[in-house]
């Protein structure tokens, strides 16, 4: 039958359902085999022969239809799983049913009269659950779907290869086949790779995509951190209940980890041949970190003991969620394991990169943002992993596409979820000492980026970004600021040479964030000086030695640093300076930034387009309920810091309820005028200004001071001349010391990334926003009525 009739046909049922008022009998095989038996319709197809409109009809108008409909069309996909699709027409039965499914779940969610339904027993409308006794029937119509999906994922000749040698051999049995010999590529726990196979490949996609579907419930339930908010559908199939869990779980965490865009490494290969891996790639990422949806705060996150044995899991159960997924990630532990899922991530997450040195050589993927969210997951549920990322400087491998994508997205308001995953991230990495060593690293590829060219180090390259980010990304980035800063501040004590590229820009941070109109104009402002000020002091305390740059900087600059120790406190003047704040809306001065020249072959980085999709985000939460204090001890162990209990950070003001809830609140009132507005007063001022942390730095300039004047006015004795001569000076500096001359040390102080509910529900809408836009085609979700977040236009 041609493919214009079975269309006809298709759309005839669809318009028959919509218009019967009558219940049809479940019974009625003719009526119900229209929907799946004949047609041959692609996953398009059905997404434009059933109108959103009709469904949304047949759930108000004939719900006993909708609801049989459904139930119909998993019992066939249960009768495939069962008899393992042997024939033709059983597999496009199988597909044709999980289309339609994917078509419909979304209309069932968005109505909450209809969300109970598939965990109902009950097998269709109006129908009693008979045979409570009968296992089978008292599953719920949830379950069932999944487990179906479930086998139908390791269903020989369909979306695995088969293994029989001949067609005589009876077909194997789907009960007894053990899916771990069938994962789908090598890698974790598996080491052979099956022949590709374009057809299982599309096959496996489209039961992932029917899968995504069931799990997108959660997209239809507004944001509430305080539940536990555990996906039940999500729940369920990483359950002991799916048997298939493990080999899932591998066989997408391979097909994602062992993918490589660029064609058997040939250049424009690509061009000549379509890539069907890609698709599958992309949804297997996403199911993947859908189904790590956990919240690691709420439960025993599973620590894992020093044993290894030959698997490629942990054989020690740890204590740990029930969430199988979230288990197996956890209890990877061996080296080579380690190695393949670094080394697929990092290809992956530089593919991008890739595309300005060759234009269009390599395929450009598009789902970094799932890679990200991966290998957060990753870091956060397996402590081993993060370290051996951390072991080597594999890490840079990770760091410089994570800077590239800040760096190119600053401008771009539909990208802030993408700015806010990179940042924290980095803020992970920077919890631990390895990470600030590793920034030493000299950076010698150039991606081309957007920034002032600079020679130095990996840590050059994050601060010269983080500058940019601060002085020409767009106002929604302003609650990252302490973000950025929280990481420099932590990777400071081991940074052995900054350039003098760098040096400029944390110079004029502090000169952007020390004016008395930023200070005075929110009650948070005032942090970002203290943070600077750390990083000063930990750069001169543990790394005076390399950092002649710095310390030049710092002594050009350092009226900056008498002003703040002179900051004024008396009402006029606070008043005056907030009077110049109304005429200056500049979130920084860009005065003094000396940008220099970008980089060859950059672009500048654009706004986004207009009339570009964007899903909302919930509030992040604040840096001190991001990340904890720790103190370095001698040793190099972290000791934990308590929270003092009425201090607010460096704030002076007591804060009420928690110690350090005051901290973010962005209108924190010392007194609140008439307007509600926040408006400083002399006491506000005086309370965190006698913290400033300025002595080493007082030190250092009365010392280096007189002896840097002394150089310049032996060398050119007109008084004109002032710090001119910087090689000489800096030659000066490079062999100077202070040993002795400096306050006593202060103890290195390290925030490190405390997970919480807050951070749970934000990774939560940012997934499932990304999930939401990706799926275009077919648009999975659009137009239905999500409560998760707002879809906003550009």
């Amino acid at each position: 039958m041609g493919s214009t009739d079975s269309k006809l046909n298709f759309r005839k049922a669809v318009i028959q359902l919509t218009t019967k008022t009558q219940p049809v009998e479940a019974t009625d095989d003719a009526f119900w085999d229209q929907f799946w038996a004949d047609t041959a319709t692609s996953v398009q197809d059905v997404f434009a022969l059933v109108p959103a409109a009709e469904i949304r009809a047949v759930r108000e108008e004939s719900p006993s239809n909708l609801a049989t409909l459904c139930y119909k069309a998993v019992e066939k996909l249960v009768q495939g799983a069962e008899s393992g699709c042997h024939s033709e027409k059983e597999k496009q039965i199988v597909l044709n049913c999980s289309r339609l499914l994917t078509r419909v779940l979304p209309y069932i969610f968005e109505d909450p009269d209809w969300r109970g339904f598939f965990w109902s027993t009950v097998p269709g409308a109006g129908r009693g659950g008979q045979g409570e006794e009968d296992d089978e029937h008292a599953r719920p119509l949830a379950e069932s779907l999944l487990l179906a999906i479930a086998d139908l994922l390791f269903c020989p000749d369909f979306t695995v290869q088969s293994h029989r040698r001949s067609t005589v051999d009876s077909a194997e049995d789907v009960h007894s086949l053990d899916s771990c010999e069938y994962i789908w590529e090598a890698g974790v726990g598996f080491a052979h790779s099956p022949q590709p196979n374009y057809i299982h490949d599309m096959n496996r996609m489209e039961l992932l995509k029917l899968l995504l579907t069931c799990f997108s419930e959660a997209m239809y339930l507004p944001p509430a951190p305080e539940s536990g908010s555990t996906n039940p559908w999500v729940q369920f199939f990483c359950s002991t209940e799916n048997r298939h869990a493990l080999p899932l779980f591998t066989s997408l965490l391979n097909t994602v980890c062992a993918y490589d865009p660029v064609g058997y490494g040939i250049p424009y290969n690509h061009l000549l041949f379509s890539d069907y891996r890609e698709p599958l790639v992309e949804e297997a990422a996403q199911v993947l970190i859908v189904t790590l949806d956990h919240d690691s705060a709420s439960s025993a996150s599973p620590t894992v003991d020093g044993t290894t044995t030959g698997t490629a899991m942990d054989d020690a159960d740890p204590p740990g969620p029930e969430n199988l997924f979230v288990n197996y990630l956890s209890r990877i532990h061996r080296e080579e394991d380690f190695q393949f899922i670094l080394k697929g991530i990092a290809r992956l997450l530089s593919n991008p990169l890739l595309q300005t040195y060759l234009p269009n050589s390599t395929k450009k993927i598009q789902f970094h943002q799932e890679l990200l969210v991966l290998f957060w997951k990753l870091c956060d549920f397996n402590k081993k992993f993060l370290f051996f990322v951390l072991k080597s400087s594999d890490v840079l491998d990770i760091l410089v596409p994570i800077l590239f994508f800040l760096n190119d997205a600053r401008a771009d308001q539909s990208r802030v979820g993408l700015m806010h995953i990179g940042v924290f991230i980095l803020l992970l990495l920077s919890g631990e000492r390895n990470f600030g060593v590793r920034l030493n690293k000299p950076y010698s590829i150039r991606v081309p980026m957007d920034i002032p060219v600079f020679t130095g180090t990996h840590a050059d390259l994050l601060i010269v970004v983080f500058h940019k980010i601060i002085t020409s990304g767009h106002q929604r980035l302003q609650p990252l600021f302490d973000c950025l800063l929280t990481i420099v501040v932590n990777v400071s004590p081991y940074l052995k040479s900054l350039s003098m590229v760098t040096a400029n820009k944390l110079l004029h941070l502090l000169e952007a964030f020390s004016t008395t109109w930023f200070l005075f104009s929110a009650a948070q402002n005032h942090h970002l000086v203290f943070f600077l000020l750390e990083v000063f002091n930990n750069i001169i305390q543990y790394q005076f030695d390399g950092n002649s740059n710095l310390v030049y900087a710092i002594i050009r600059k350092r009226s900056i640093f008498h002003q703040l120790a002179n900051l004024p406190t008396d009402p006029p003047t606070i008043h005056k300076a907030l009077q110049r704040r109304r005429r200056t809306p500049e979130p920084l001065s860009r005065t003094g930034s000396q940008e220099g020249t970008s980089m060859e072959g950059s672009r500048p980085a654009a706004p986004a387009e207009p009339g570009t999709l964007k899903t909302s985000l919930v509030a992040t939460p604040g840096i001190d309920k991001l990340t904890e204090k720790s103190q370095v001890s001698e040793d190099g162990t972290l000791r934990s810091l308590e929270p003092e209990p009425q201090q607010s950070l460096e704030d002076g003001s007591p804060a009420k309820g928690e110690p350090s809830q005051a901290w973010r609140e962005q209108r924190r009132p010392s007194t609140s005028s008439a307007s509600g507005q926040w408006s400083p007063t002399p006491e506000w001022v005086l309370s965190w200004k006698s913290k400033l942390p300025l002595q080493t730095i007082m030190r250092l300039l009365q010392v280096l001071v007189p002896q840097v004047e002394k150089i310049c006015i032996d060398k050119y004795p007109s008084p004109r001349r002032g710090l001119t001569d910087e090689s000489e000076i800096l030659r000066f500096l490079q062999h100077g010391t202070l040993v002795g001359l400096l306050p006593v040390p202060h103890p290195i102080l390290i925030r490190k990334y405390q997970a919480n509910s807050g951070t749970a529900m934000w990774f939560r809408t940012y997934m499932w926003g990304v999930i939401y836009l990706r799926n275009v085609d077919p648009p999975v979700w659009y137009d239905t009525d999500v409560k998760l977040f707002e879809i906003q236009r550009v």
